[in-house]
């Protein structure tokens, strides 16, 4: 977004409504359109309603989802240039075609490529939320600026990318008694009964000073949450990603995944992955194995950090509490 930006390129992105909110607190994005479509299936119907209202509006669609139906609605709106990789028999739908690469390049790079430049280093992401958002949405939960850690302890893809609960039970005991701060479990509703095997061990020696909010949070109040959090602690997720680009403080913990592959781009995010621990014995030959379970049962990837690691990593880089007069 930022590099079509920049060449003087005016940015309308299409996008569904979970995800929306987030290309809106992009400065290069000047409009969102929200699609109404439902997860699977080709819902011919509704993609051609919204590909006849978008007729002749836009000179190019870049489709960064490798799937036939993504490439599909800008082809019936006649968008005459359709930018895109090779992906899924859609030849005919993009006049613009890249080939997909063979290894696992930086996520930043493979989709800059659609821009047409060579990417010379990584661009930082920068989402931006009005501070009065930010304001609004902590005053209704009882909160303050630099007074929490935010916790995102689920990863969509599966349990190989989860830090396990107990870990993150245990950082949060220590959070709590040694910094005196408050700890706040974002996530999906999905994610609501992981985060209780959070929320409940702590709150049973410490009442109250977890908050599960796990489903209870659209995401533009997640997004405000972890702008006015003192730090952030995830797996490879897209929460982890929303940190990066509002330059939170943050530790990323990776298991399965790499962080080669899709890191934290922050200059305050310190990444945990035995991979790359020359002191860790036995090596991680398996890592990255980027399956959604261990294939070999054991997940030493990540239950081999403790918490005492990552509280470490994470006095690197914290803000100053901010206490109300």
């Amino acid at each position: 977004m930022r590099r079509l930006a920049a060449r003087g390129e005016r940015l309308t992105v299409g996008a569904l409504p979970w995800v929306a909110p987030v290309y809106r607190a992009m400065p290069q994005v000047t409009e969102v359109i929200e699609f109404p479509f439902a997860h699977g299936g080709l819902q011919f119907k509704a993609r051609r309603a919204i590909a006849k209202q978008l007729s002749g509006q836009f000179d190019t669609a870049y489709v960064l989802p490798n799937s036939l139906k993504s490439a599909l609605l800008p082809f019936l709106a006649s968008i005459p240039r359709r930018v895109g990789y090779l992906g899924e028999s859609r030849v005919g739908l993009l006049t613009h075609r890249l080939k997909n690469p063979k290894n696992k390049p930086p996520m930043v790079a493979f989709y800059s490529a659609l821009s047409g430049e060579t990417l010379q280093e990584p661009d930082r992401p920068q989402l931006h939320i009005a501070d009065s958002d930010v304001e609004k949405c902590l005053r209704g939960l009882g909160l303050w600026r630099g007074a929490y850690v935010v916790f995102a302890p689920g990863a969509e893809f599966g349990p190989a990318k989860r830090w396990p609960a107990a870990h993150f039970a245990a950082l949060a005991a220590q959070l709590i008694t040694q910094l005196d701060v408050l700890v706040v479990l974002l996530g999906s509703g999905k994610e609501a009964a992981l985060c209780d095997e959070i929320a409940v061990p702590v709150n049973a020696s410490t009442p109250g000073r977890c908050l599960n909010l796990a489903g209870k949070t659209a995401l533009p109040q997640a997004l405000s949450l972890i702008a006015g959090s003192r730090s952030v602690v995830s797996n490879d997720s897209g929460l982890m990603h929303v940190a990066a680009a509002l330059g939170v403080p943050q530790v990323a913990v990776f298991g399965s995944s790499s962080p080669l592959h899709t890191p934290p781009l922050n200059d305050q995010a310190v990444v945990l992955w035995l991979k790359n621990d020359a002191a860790y014995q036995p090596p991680l030959d398996c890592a990255p194995c980027f399956e959604r379970d261990c294939p070999l049962g054991h997940t030493r990837c990540l239950n081999d950090i403790n918490a005492a690691q990552v509280l470490g990593a994470l006095t690197t880089a914290v803000r100053p509490v901010a206490v109300p007069q």
